[in-house]
């Protein structure tokens, strides 16, 4: 969406934006953020193609990964938060658990946050070993409360969603739970603390 000259504010440093300019930034943000969604789905399908070495492209890992969550009967939040999970393969090479987890922590609870953030490390109890690492990194955090949540989203979700033979889930079938967990943030520093604690 393109805005008019008129749609924008007129200051060119924040000092001098009057309540007229932040009122109009406040309504463009509202739009912009409607489309989130939208816009995480999209950055999604750029891991498609890319294989990385494994049998199948980190794509289909990521609807994989959400597709056992869900035939898990692990709830909404979670089927998301596995279908996120890699999200920042493409941009976070060397961190890409932070990038997933920086996305969908105004949206999500703490534990699936914490799980999402920690799973590269618990992940490589499963290959660290075979880069010289160790695999047992992932002890420092035990006696955390999410530790077991994300050691068991590795082993049932993520370590063993590598299957070209199964029968994944298309994108499209989590792309309605996509928007509903997306939809409103539970925390964040833009929401007033009346608003977050009425939610």
């Amino acid at each position: 969406m393109t805005e008019e000259p008129h749609d924008r504010a007129q200051f060119h440093a924040m000092t001098e934006g009057t309540q007229e300019d932040w009122a109009k930034i406040f309504m463009a943000a509202q739009d912009f953020n409607r489309d989130l969604p939208n816009r995480v789905l999209k950055h999604l399908k750029l891991l498609e193609g890319d294989c990385g070495g494994f049998a199948i492209d980190r794509m289909t890992h990521s609807l994989q990964s959400a597709t056992l969550a869900h035939r898990d009967g692990m709830d909404e939040e979670y089927v998301v938060c596995a279908l996120i999970h890699d999200i920042g393969d493409t941009l976070g090479s060397h961190n890409h658990s932070d990038i997933a987890a920086a996305i969908l922590k105004p949206f999500v609870s703490e534990d699936n946050h914490w799980m999402v953030e920690h799973h590269g490390i618990f992940q490589g109890y499963y290959f660290f070993q075979f880069g010289g690492l160790d695999r047992n990194m992932r002890d420092r955090f035990r006696g955390h409360p999410a530790f077991e949540r994300t050691a068991m989203f590795c082993a049932r979700h993520d370590q063993n969603a590598f299957d070209p033979a199964y029968d994944t889930m298309p994108l499209e079938a989590f792309e309605p739970m996509v928007h509903r967990v997306l939809a409103r943030p539970v925390r964040s520093i833009y929401l007033r603390e009346e608003k977050a604690a009425a939610e």
